[in-house]
Parts: C-alpha cells; sequence; structure tokens
C-alpha cells in the first residue's frame, strides 16, 4: 500500500500512452499474434454477460427472503407490491450502471465510479470494508445455504448437523476459488449452465403455481390487503429483504474492461437480466402463495422445499439440489466479479501489490481471487454471520447510492463526456434517493446495528492515511512488506502485469 498506481489512467477512464494495451493481463488464452504482452481478452459475450448477472442475483434470496419481506409489510398485496417496486428500483439502478459502465470503461464497478467523481478517500474506504468484512460475510452467508441445501435430500427426517453443513461449505467454497483461479474461460461456461438451473429452479415453481391459479386456487389472494399494517418501521426491513434478494445487477460492471462490445452489449445484458428476474420473482412469489397460505409461510424456514412438498411428491427431492446448485452459481459470480474489485483497487495503488500481479502460466490474477479464501472461512466457522451483514447492509446501499448520485454529478461537471447510452435523470435521482432513504432509515430503526456498521466503516479513513498517505514509514517496515511480496511470489508464481509476457 502506499505506492503509485501500477497503470496510470485519465479520470474519463481511458489510459495514458506507454500503459499495457489498455487492459488488463490475459484470464485465459494465448497471446494475440503481433501484441508483445499477454493482455486480456474481450471474452464476456451478451449471453456471458446475461449469465453473470442471472448467475449472481438468483441465489438464495428469492428462496428465503419471502418469508422476510412477508413478515415486515403484513399482507400478502403488499408483500406482492414491495417485491415488484423492488425490482423496478433494481432495474432503475442498473440502468444507471449501464451509463456509468459504458462512459467510464473501467473494471471494478462502485469502487471505480466513486473514485472518479469523489476521489481516493470515500473509494477506498469502500473497497476497505468489502475487503475486510462486506465480501467475506457475504460469501460465506451464501456458501452456507449451499451447504445446507446440497445436504437436505440426505437429512429428510432429521436436522442436518451444522458442523456437516460447514465441511461441505468449505469444500464448495474451495472449488469456486479453484476454478476461477485456473480459467475464466471454464468459470464462465460453468456459470452459464448454473445459469440455466437457476432458471429451470424458477419454473419449477411457477409451472405448478400457474396450473394451481389456473384450477382456482386463489383463496389466498381473497382480501389480499387484509392483515396488520405495514409500520414505517416494518417498510424499510422489507425493502431490504427484497432489495436484497434483487442484488448482483452491478456485478457486469466490476469486469467493464472484459465485456465484448461494451456499448452495446452492458446495456444488453442488464435490460435482459433484470426483465427475467423481475418477472421471474413475483411470478414465483405468486406461485407460493396459490398453495401456502400467508400464515404457513411465516413458519416455514425454506418457503421452496414447503411449496415442492405441497405439489411435487418424491419429485421436491430435486428443488433443494437445484437450490444448492443456485447459490453455487452465485458464489461463482461473486468471486469473479469481485476478484477483478481487488485487482483494480490494487492497481491504483489501494490494495497491496501482490493483488495486481497474475499468474505467469493461467493469466489469472490468482492473489486477487484467492485473497477472499481465508477470510470466508474464518468467518464460516465463527460468529453470527447475519448480524454481521445487518451491521454493514446500510454501508453497501450507502456506497451504491454514492455511486448512482456520482451519475448525476457527472453530468452538470462534464457534460461533454461520451455517454453512449444515457438515461433519465429521474431515474439515478430516484435511485440514489431510494438508497439513502433506505440507509437514514436503517439507522433510525436499528441505531445499534447500523451504528456498529458505521463504525467498523469508518476505521477505513485512518486505514487511508496510515498505508495511503503516510509516506515516511520505517525502513524495517518496507524491508518486511517488501520480503513478504517476493515471497508470495514465488508461492503463488505471479509477477507483475509489465513482466508477464517475458513468461
Amino acid at each position: 500500500m502506499g505506492r503509485k498506481p501500477v497503470v496510470s489512467t485519465t479520470s474519463d477512464g481511458g489510459y495514458l500512452p506507454g500503459t499495457v494495451n489498455e487492459r488488463l493481463p490475459s484470464l485465459g488464452g494465448k497471446e494475440p499474434p503481433g501484441h508483445g504482452a499477454v493482455v486480456l481478452k474481450k471474452k464476456i459475450t451478451l449471453l456471458r454477460g446475461i449469465s453473470i448477472i442471472i448467475g449472481t442475483i438468483i441465489g438464495s434470496g428469492i428462496f428465503i427472503s419471502p418469508k422476510g419481506v412477508l413478515q415486515n409489510t403484513g399482507s400478502v398485496g403488499m408483500s406482492l407490491i414491495v417485491w415488484t417496486v423492488c425490482g423496478v428500483l433494481s432495474l432503475f439502478g442498473a440502468m444507471s450502471y449501464a451509463e456509468l459502465g459504458t462512459s467510464i470503461k473501467k473494471s471494478g464497478g462502485h469502487y471505480t465510479y466513486i473514485l472518479e467523481v469523489f476521489g481516493p478517500l470515500p473509494a477506498f474506504v469502500r473497497v476497505w470494508v468489502e475487503l475486510l468484512v462486506i465480501r467475506p460475510a457475504a460469501t460465506a452467508v451464501i456458501s452456507l445455504a449451499f451447504g445446507r441445501y446440497i445436504l437436505e435430500p440426505f437429512f429428510i427426517h432429521c436436522e442436518i448437523p451444522e458442523l456437516a453443513i460447514k465441511l461441505i461449505t468449505a469444500v464448495g467454497l474451495t472449488v469456486v476459488m479453484v476454478l476461477n483461479s485456473l480459467s475464466v474461460s471454464w468459470s464462465a461456461r460453468i456459470q452459464i449452465f448454473l445459469t440455466f438451473c437457476k432458471l429451470i429452479a424458477i419454473l419449477i415453481i411457477i409451472v405448478p403455481g400457474v396450473m394451481q391459479l389456473i384450477k382456482g386456487q386463489t383463496q389466498h389472494f381473497k382480501d389480499a390487503f387484509s392483515g396488520r399494517d405495514a409500520s414505517i418501521m416494518g417498510l424499510p426491513l422489507a425493502f431490504y429483504y427484497g432489495m436484497y434478494a434483487y442484488s448482483g445487477w452491478f456485478y457486469l460492471n466490476f469486469v467493464t474492461e472484459e465485456v465484448e462490445n461494451p456499448e452495446k452489449n452492458i446495456p444488453l445484458a442488464i435490460g435482459i437480466s433484470m426483465a427475467i428476474v423481475t418477472i421471474g420473482y413475483v411470478l414465483t412469489n405468486v406461485a407460493y402463495f396459490t398453495t401456502i397460505s400467508a400464515e404457513e409461510l411465516l413458519l416455514s424456514s425454506a418457503v421452496a422445499v414447503t411449496f415442492a412438498e405441497r405439489l411435487l411428491g418424491n419429485f421436491s427431492l430435486a428443488v433443494p439440489i437445484f437450490v444448492a446448485l443456485t447459490c453455487f452459481g452465485s458464489m461463482n459470480g461473486g468471486v469473479f466479479a469481485v476478484s477483478r474489485l481487488f485487482y483494480v483497487a490494487s492497481r491504483e495503488g489501494h490494495l497491496p501489490e501482490i493483488l495486481s500481479m497474475i499468474h505467469v502460466r493461467k493469466h489469472t490474477p490468482l492473489p486477487a481471487v484467492v485473497v477472499l479464501y481465508p477470510l470466508t472461512v474464518v468467518m464460516l466457522f465463527s460468529g453470527d454471520l447475519y448480524s454481521l451483514l445487518n451491521f454493514l447492509s446500510f454501508a453497501r446501499w450507502l456506497f451504491i447510492g454514492l455511486a448512482v448520485a456520482g451519475l448525476i454529478y457527472l453530468r452538470y461537471k462534464r457534460p461533454d463526456m461520451h455517454r453512449p447510452f444515457k438515461v433519465p435523470l429521474f431515474i439515478p435521482a430516484l435511485f440514489s434517493f431510494t438508497c439513502f432513504f433506505m440507509v437514514a432509515l436503517s439507522l433510525y430503526s436499528d441505531p445499534f446495528s447500523s451504528g456498529i456498521g458505521f463504525g467498523i466503516t469508518l476505521t477505513g479513513v485512518p486505514a487511508y492515511y496510515l498505508f495511503i498517505i503516510w509516506d515516511k514509514k520505517p525502513k524495517w517496515f518496507r524491508r518486511l512488506s517488501g520480503r513478504i511480496t517476493r515471497t508470495l511470489q514465488i508461492i503463488l508464481e505471479v509477477v507483475p502485469e509489465e513482466d508477464c509476457h517475458k513468461f
């Protein structure tokens, strides 16, 4: 930390002369003829882009979150409205990111946009919290859901041992890390396959639900808005559950530099993906209520499994397997995208230099991939992860809202900036306002958890001045840092981008 950026960039997302072909290092594939260094091929097609977005959005959320949304809205009708509104709001956020991604053509997502608009301090705080807490905790939570559902068919009549869940979770996590370390092509192919599995899982619920509606099973929709009235405290929590289930629409922006024809494919991938997910989510919730009453849904620990047991008989055993595969896809897509965030932050000098190095043969950003592994495993076997995510969920939406607000700022500060895709200003305005409103209400309704999260986030400020600004570090610290970096280079077989062509 505290070094100069590895790659020099201009403020509009371009690259200064002399940088490595205006792209990140290759993550798979041989060097194209005529090039002097190994560089990243633009391997993310429209289909792969859609698979990244759908593959990371559809995880355990749609199979678990319906309970949280219903609990905090008080009625079936209001819960369906919240699911629809959350889908529209997520689409607005995704469209805003489409404009940012096509005008600032750099990978890194939230971090890059905050860095471009608001400067290095808030960008560093964002990546600091993401690396140390948010990403390991979020990965551990989705991994635990994978472990629980994959074991479900083997423990039908008894409780699954917690240790068994954690051990199988650790195995799944290891497979994801190895896969992303070895080849981006295989990771992308498996992500496409898992995306189809996710859509099949959703259809397994929607199709029988539609059949139930055709048969006239609408008793749970009568007086849909009767029940407990939604409170001002409950609604923001309902939106948190809904927005959590839709989160993942921003991951394609983490890998912008790897997308083929980004000016066309980023908006298309985002639009197609969000339409599929929103329609799928609303229909899935409608399907649940054709068979399960609101009271029964609130008592269920796994809504999709309860639904399948009621309607699908012996075939219901397939549902937890498909849910496990959806969780595995979210793990894979999340690790693939977030490793590029850490790579870019290291390239800008905000994370240790080792994270911007690549493997000499596989040409993958190996250190940026595996850095999450030890942190995630530690969180996996310790503490209450869900409380930790509650502490920091407000931080995620605060920074996403900040990045989208930056779009509005850029419209006025740099009106001549090239914008291949442009959204009406009310879209980013409404979305960023919603993010800030949710953050404010969470501080009001749960000041303890949000206060702890705010405190954890603020630790990034002294860390920034200690690791980035302070350039008079003791000689022993520099020597130790250099030795650690060189040792890790030897162990991991990685080199800086500019040296990769020598191998």
